[in-house]
């Protein structure tokens, strides 16, 4: 088993709200749940309405798998919000000791 996890930080230049920065994060890590079937939170800087850190997570037999669907969620996001700009993506993977 290999578990993955990517942690993105977005800028949210349109947001003038704590309330509208969680409705566009709200909308993203919903989207990512159910299309991707990762686990997904909001994992810093809750309180700075311009900027989101996002976490995200999946579990699967191989690294190259991890791998793939982490990507396809960071892709997700540059080719739904254009309009969120990607200040970091970092990409981690572990296999647990059985």
């Amino acid at each position: 088993m290999i578990v993955g996890s990517l942690a993105v930080t977005l800028q949210i230049p349109s947001s003038h709200s704590l309330k509208e920065k969680r409705m566009v994060v709200k909308s993203l890590l919903t989207r990512a749940r159910q299309d991707f079937h990762v686990a997904v939170a909001e994992v810093g800087d809750t309180e700075r309405w311009q900027i989101a850190e996002l976490g995200f997570a999946a579990v699967s037999e191989t690294a190259h798998q991890v791998d793939a669907i982490l990507r396809t969620v960071l892709e997700f996001i540059e080719r739904s919000r254009p309009d969120l700009p990607i200040l970091a993506a970092d990409f981690d993977s572990f296999a647990p000791n059985s």
